[in-house]
């Protein structure tokens, strides 16, 4: 996998709070970003499990749902955590890559839901099937930020 990028960074405090883009954020193993609502134990479908302390989404999947399909939606709209450019995310479950110096392991893929769609109030579920990014554990603490490079590990 060639090295990608983030392109940019959400989090929501509350569960259908409006994302809100930041420059870094700490990544807390165990919880997930600081400030989120999941972090806070605050996430709509909030579980003490892993593949609930990190989401993200390739910036192409978001494109290609406007050129495809012709609906707009922010980056943050997705409501994913990471927004990456240039990273086969759905390559990614079950490996271990790296946020600049955090660790984290894919764990499965974060497919759209009736929940994203009432939320962003767009017909997204066609638009985003096996492109709605990936569910991730965070492995090491660290802080992740805008143009940090994703590696792949194992």
């Amino acid at each position: 996998m060639p090295d990608g990028t983030v392109e940019s960074i959400h989090i929501a405090s509350t569960a259908q709070g409006p994302m809100q883009a930041i420059a870094q954020v700490a990544a807390i193993p165990g919880a997930g970003l600081e400030g989120d609502r999941y972090e806070l134990k605050q996430g709509t479908f909030y579980k003490p499990e892993p593949d609930y302390e990190l989401t993200l989404i390739e910036a192409e999947s978001i494109e290609a749902l406007r050129r495809d399909y012709q609906v707009e939606l922010a980056a943050g709209d997705a409501r994913r955590n990471i927004v990456t450019r240039n990273v086969p995310l759905n390559h990614l479950v079950g490996k271990e890559f790296a946020i600049g110096d955090v660790r984290i392991r894919g764990i499965r893929l974060c497919e759209p839901c009736d929940h994203l769609q009432k939320v962003t109030g767009k017909p997204v579920l066609k638009g985003l099937l096996h492109r709605g990014g990936l569910r991730a554990q965070i492995l090491t603490a660290g802080t992740i930020r805008v143009g940090d490079v994703v590696t792949r590990i194992s």
